[in-house]
């Protein structure tokens, strides 16, 4: 396990981003655990989510000009990976989130911060059916710029409406590398270490086998 996704279960769970128990997610399935991005609800948790952030990209050696946060969650998290890479490795890159509606006075338009160019990178917590990256690659095209690819944070690993995960059908429909900083393979071998958090690893593992794509190392870098 890295590092960086050691450091990322840690910060998640302390913060109550990663939680354990039984629900009921968008797709009906009923799972042993949840992640939700907005529980990094403090200064220090983003901080230190844009560092980690920061570190999974600029150890992937991915390429890019910019980083753009769809709305909403990928807002404050495209702040958070700016301000990681500019305090870690002094790039000082330019972010950019999309209204959800275009403003039709003042400076106008659908998004907000600087302009969209070059090879862009998308940020998100995570993908479910892909239609925020759809979004934000349509929004991307449209301004002239490139998609780059897209980090989030948590790759459940997770089947779709086909046998392969959200994630990779994004990686096989737009070409580009997703980078994640956790993922659901990641987590178990994570609670094998932690034993006040052990006995949530039997039914995350079953879950896995009904629901897990056949490959993981199919999906996220």
């Amino acid at each position: 396990m890295s590092d960086t996704q050691d450091a990322f279960f840690d910060l998640a769970v302390s913060c109550g981003a990663l939680r354990f128990g039984n629900f009921t997610l968008k797709s009906g399935r009923q799972s042993p655990y949840f992640f939700n991005a907005a529980a990094f609800a403090s200064g220090r948790a983003m901080m230190e989510l844009g560092r980690l952030y920061a570190h999974a990209v600029e150890t992937a050696g991915l390429g890019f000009d910019m980083v753009f946060g769809p709305a909403y969650k990928g807002i404050p998290l495209a702040v958070a990976l700016a301000t990681g890479l500019a305090l870690d490795y002094g790039h000082d890159v330019p972010y950019s989130f999309n209204r959800k509606e275009a403003k039709d006075h003042g400076e106008g338009g659908i998004t907000v911060g600087a302009p969209l160019r070059g090879r862009v990178l998308v940020i998100d917590d995570v993908i479910s059916a892909g239609t925020s990256v759809g979004e934000s690659a349509r929004i991307i095209a449209e301004a002239g710029a490139t998609f780059a690819g897209v980090v989030i944070a948590l790759d459940r690993e997770e089947r779709g409406a086909s046998e392969r995960s959200a994630t990779s059908e994004v990686i096989a429909r737009y070409q580009i590398p997703v980078i994640s900083l956790g993922r659901l393979s990641g987590l178990l071998a994570y609670l094998d270490r932690h034993d006040t958090l052990a006995r949530h690893r039997p039914a995350i593992a079953d879950y896995r086998t009904r629901y897990g794509v056949t490959n993981g190392s199919e999906g996220s870098t």
